[in-house]
C-alpha cells in the first residue's frame, strides 16, 4: 500500500519537516558509527539522539548490516516512522573499481560506461545505498583542476552521452527496481571552469559559452531522468551556484522541467557566507531555500535558522513544504516506506562484491581506457623469454584507485610488476618515491635495469594529488621521476613508460626519454592486469583522449573547440610576430582531443558528400558524409572515426570545429570499410541572438582520427 505523501506532510511538525531537508554524516546520529568524511566535519558529530529521529538522509555510510541497523535505530526515534535515505559517492565502482571517469571517457564507449554503472549500482545497492552522487559531467578544460579526474572530458557532446549512459546504468527503467540506485548529477553548474584550475574557486563564463558548452551535459542528464541534482561549490558570474535562483529555478526547473530533488554540495549552504553573498547563517538559509535547494548537506543553516525566518516573514512555509514533499516523493519512488532497507543484503554482498563477472568487466574497462601516446615499434612486447625491469614509484605498488573509489581496497588490486611477472621474468625497483628519492635509490634502480632487456617505467601522481582538493600548479612528473626516466633512457635499453595520473600531465620530456608511452590514468581494481595484457598485445589499445594534453601548463586552459582568433597562425612554418602565439611554446597541445595510437595503422580515404547543400526548412533534407578507412598495418585494431563540423559564419563567432558524432571501427589487417555520418539541420543549431536555431550559410565537415586532422568538405545551408 502506497503512502499518502501529502497526508504525511500535513502531520509533520516544523521540526520534523526541517529534519527531512537536512543531511548529516551517520556519526551525527549515532556516536557508535565512524563517519566517512567526504568534506568538512559536520554538525552534531557527537551522536545526537534527538537528531537521530529528525534527519531525512545520511551520506557516506557503507555495509548492509550497518545500514539496516541505523535505519532501524532512526525509524524508531522518528515519530512518523519515516525512513532515512542513504546516499554515497559511487562514482566509478563500489567494491569492484573501474577506471576513473576521465579514463572511462577515453574509451568513447557509452555502452561500456553503462555496464560499469550497472555493476556499481548492484554492488552499492546490496550494501544499502539508495542514491549515488554521480554522474559528474562538469566540462573540464583545465588539467590543473583536480576534479578533472571525475569528468568524462572537455567536449559537451561526449559528456552529454556519458551522462545518459551512466544514468541508464544506475537507474535502469526505474530506481525502484532491484539493484538500482537513484542518481544525482553534479555539480550544477560550470564547476569545471574554476579560475586557475583551483578547486572551490569562482568561475566567470559568458552566457554564450555557458549555453553552448557547459550547460548541455547537465541538461542531458535531466532529460535522461536523473532523480537529483547537486549544486556546485563555485560562484558563477558573481552569484554562488547554491544561492542562484536564476540557475536553479529558472533554468533547471522552469526551462528544463526538472521536478526532482536539488541537494547542496557538502556545506555549500553555509559557504554562501564565505562567498560574501550571505552575511550570516540566516541569510544563507533564506537564499538557498528561495533558490530551491531541497536538502542542505552537512551544514546546519536550515536547522538553526528556518524557524526564525518563518516568524520574521522572510521565508514562506510553502517553500519548506515544497522541499519536504520532494524528499518524501523520492523516498516513495524508491519504495522505502514499504521496504526501508530496499536491496540491503549481507548475503548478496558476499556473492556480488568483486565477483568474477565484475572483475572481468573492470579489466576490459581498464584496458579500453588506456591511451597509447607514443610507440616507436617496441610495443606490443613479442617475446616471453626476455627479462623486464619494472621500475618506478608505481612499479610494485597498488595505487590504482583514486580518492572516490567507494569501498575499493588497494590490496585487492594487482601491481604492475606482479602482473608482468605472470608472463615474463621481472626484476623491479622503485628508484624514487612519488615526490622524493635518494641518489642511492636511483643508482639501485639503474643497477636493476642493467640486468634486463627492456625497462617498463611506472611513473605518475599519487592518487591524493587529484580529485577533490587535488589541484596542481605544476603538471610535470612530481619529484625526481623525470630524472629517473632520463637516466634509464641513457642505459640504451628500450624504455616503455606507463603513466598513472588523474589528469593530463606535461609529458614532453618523458616522451623524449621513452620509446613508448601509455597513459593509464588510475585504472581501478584490475588495472595492473589490464596494462600487462595491453603491453603484450593480448588486448589492443583502444583509448582516445577525451581531453587535450598540454605541451606546457602555460597553455591552460587548452581545448580543441576554441573560437578562432583574428590573427591565426596559418601553418607551423609561419614566423610572423604579430600572430596569436607564444614566444616560448607551441600554441597547439602536445596531444589533441581524440588522439590515440593503436598497434596497427589506418588510412582515411577521400571524404564524399551526398550533396553540397541542404534546405533548413525541409525535414529530412540531410547530407551524408562518407569515406573509406583501411587497416594498413599487420594487426587487428579499432579506429574511432570522428565527425567534426565548422560553421564558417554566424551571429556569434563559431568554434574552429565541434564534435558531432563518432563511430568505433574494428578492422583486420588489409580490411577496408566505409564509414558514414548523416549531417542534419539540428547539428547546425546553436544559441544565436534570436534563439536556439541554425543560421544559413557555409559549413565545413570532416571525418578524422582526432581534432587536429582531417580533410574538410564544404556544404551550404540554404536561406529560409
Amino acid at each position: 500500500m502506497k503512502t499518502d505523501i501529502k497526508t504525511l506532510l500535513a502531520q509533520m511538525s516544523l521540526t520534523e519537516k526541517i529534519g527531512q531537508i537536512t543531511q548529516v554524516y551517520p556519526g551525527s546520529v549515532n556516536e557508535g558509527i565512524e563517519s566517512n568524511l567526504t568534506g568538512p566535519a559536520g554538525y552534531g558529530d557527537e551522536g545526537d539522539i534527538e537528531l537521530a529521529g529528525l534527519v531525512g538522509s545520511v551520506l557516506g555510510m557503507s555495509g548492509a548490516k550497518e545500514v539496516r541497523e541505523l535505519q532501524d535505530y532512526c525509524m524508531k526515534k522518528n515519530r512518523l516512522g519515516i525512513p532515512l535515505l542513504f546516499m554515497n559517492d559511487v562514482i566509478h565502482g563500489y567494491r569492484t573499481i573501474f577506471p576513473s571517469v576521465l579514463g572511462l571517457g577515453c574509451t568513447w564507449d557509452t555502452e561500456l560506461a553503462k555496464k560499469c554503472a550497472e555493476v556499481a549500482a548492484k554492488e552499492s545497492a546490496v550494501s544499502g545505498n539508495h542514491v549515488t552522487f554521480s554522474p559528474m559531467v562538469d566540462l573540464a578544460r583545465d588539467a590543473r583542476w583536480g576534479r578533472i579526474i571525475e569528468s568524462p572530458g572537455e567536449d559537451p557532446l561526449l559528456n552529454s552521452l556519458f551522462a545518459g549512459a551512466f544514468i541508464e546504468g544506475y537507474q535502469g527503467d526505474d530506481p525502484l527496481d532491484k539493484y538500482r540506485l537513484a542518481c544525482c548529477v553534479k555539480h550544477f553548474a560550470a564547476y569545471g571552469a574554476a579560475e586557475g584550475g583551483r578547486d572551490y574557486n569562482t568561475t566567470e563564463i559568458s552566457e554564450y559559452s555557458l549555453l553552448e558548452n557547459y550547460l548541455p551535459p547537465y541538461r542531458a542528464a535531466v532529460e535522461a531522468g536523473c532523480r537529483l541534482v547537486m549544486t556546485a561549490f563555485n560562484c558563477l558570474n558573481g552569484v554562488p551556484a547554491t544561492g542562484s535562483t536564476w540557475l536553479n529555478r529558472e533554468v533547471l526547473r522552469d526551462d528544463w522541467g526538472f521536478d526532482g530533488v536539488l541537494i547542496s554540495d557538502c556545506t555549500a549552504v553555509s559557504e554562501l557566507i564565505n562567498h560574501g553573498y550571505a552575511e550570516d547563517g540566516a541569510d544563507a538559509a533564506c537564499f538557498a531555500m528561495h533558490a530551491g535547494v531541497d536538502i542542505e548537506m552537512v551544514s546546519a543553516c536550515y536547522r538553526e535558522h528556518i524557524p526564525a525566518l518563518l516568524e520574521e516573514g522572510r521565508l514562506d512555509i510553502g517553500l519548506v513544504d515544497e522541499a519536504v514533499l520532494r524528499v518524501l516523493e523520492l523516498k516513495e519512488a524508491l519504495g522505502l516506506f514499504e521496504n526501508p532497507y530496499k536491496d540491503a543484503s549481507e548475503e548478496e554482498e558476499s556473492d556480488l562484491h568483486l565477483c568474477k563477472e565484475h572483475r572481468e568487466l573492470a579489466r576490459k574497462a581498464a584496458a579500453d581506457s588506456l591511451v597509447l601516446l607514443k610507440n616507436d615499434g617496441i610495443l606490443p612486447l613479442q617475446k616471453s623469454e626476455i627479462t623486464v625491469a619494472v621500475i618506478g614509484p608505481h612499479a610494485n605498488t597498488r595505487m590504482h584507485l583514486d580518492i572516490w573509489s567507494g569501498c575499493g581496497k588497494e590490496d585487492e588490486c594487482t601491481s604492475l610488476a606482479d602482473a608482468m611477472a605472470d608472463r615474463v621474468k621481472v626484476v623491479t625497483s622503485h628508484g624514487c618515491g612519488i615526490t622524493d628519492g635518494e641518489d642511492e635509490q636511483i643508482d639501485e634502480a639503474l643497477n636493476t635495469a642493467s640486468q634486463a632487456d627492456i625497462v617498463v617505467l611506472a611513473v605518475g601522481e599519487h592518487p591524493s594529488m587529484s580529485g577533490e582538493a587535488g589541484s596542481r600548479a605544476f603538471l610535470g612528473l612530481p619529484g625526481r621521476q623525470q630524472e629517473l626516466a632520463d637516466r634509464m633512457y641513457k642505459l640504451g635499453k628500450p624504455v616503455i613508460s606507463v603513466v598513472f595520473s588523474g589528469r593530463p600531465l606535461t609529458l614532453v620530456d618523458l616522451e623524449a626519454s621513452s620509446n613508448a608511452v601509455i597513459e593509464a590514468w588510475l585504472p581501478g581494481t584490475e588495472g595492473g592486469a589490464a596494462i600487462a595484457e595491453v603491453l603484450f598485445g593480448i588486448r589492443q589499445p583502444k583509448g582516445r583522449l577525451s581531453v587535450s594534453f598540454p605541451y606546457t601548463v602555460g597553455q591552460l586552459p587548452v581545448y580543441y573547440n576554441s573560437l578562432p582568433t583574428g590573427r591565426p597562425i596559418p601553418d607551423e612554418s609561419d614566423t610572423e610576430r604579430y600572430r596569436s602565439r607564444y614566444c616560448d611554446s607551441p600554441v597547439d597541445p602536445l596531444h589533441p582531443f581524440g588522439y590515440g595510437l593503436t598497434y596497427t595503422s589506418f588510412t582515411y580515404g577521400q571524404p564524399r558528400l551526398s550533396k553540397d547543400m541542404m534546405d533548413k526548412d525541409v525535414t529530412g533534407d540531410d547530407i551524408e558524409i562518407k569515406l573509406s578507412i583501411k587497416n594498413t598495418g599487420g594487426r587487428d585494431g579499432t579506429e574511432i572515426a570522428q565527425l567534426y563540423i565548422r560553421d564558417m559564419g554566424g551571429s556569434f563567432s563559431r568554434p574552429v570545429r565541434e564534435l558531432k558524432g563518432f563511430e568505433a571501427v574494428c578492422l583486420s589487417p588489409g580490411e577496408s570499410r566505409d564509414v558514414s555520418f548523416t549531417i542534419t539541420e539540428e547539428m547546425l543549431r546553436y544559441h544565436t541572438r534570436s534563439g536556439y536555431m541554425s543560421e544559413p550559410g557555409t559549413f565545413m565537415a570532416c571525418i578524422a582520427p582526432d581534432a587536429a586532422s582531417g580533410h574538410w568538405m564544404s556544404f551550404t545551408l540554404l536561406q529560409d
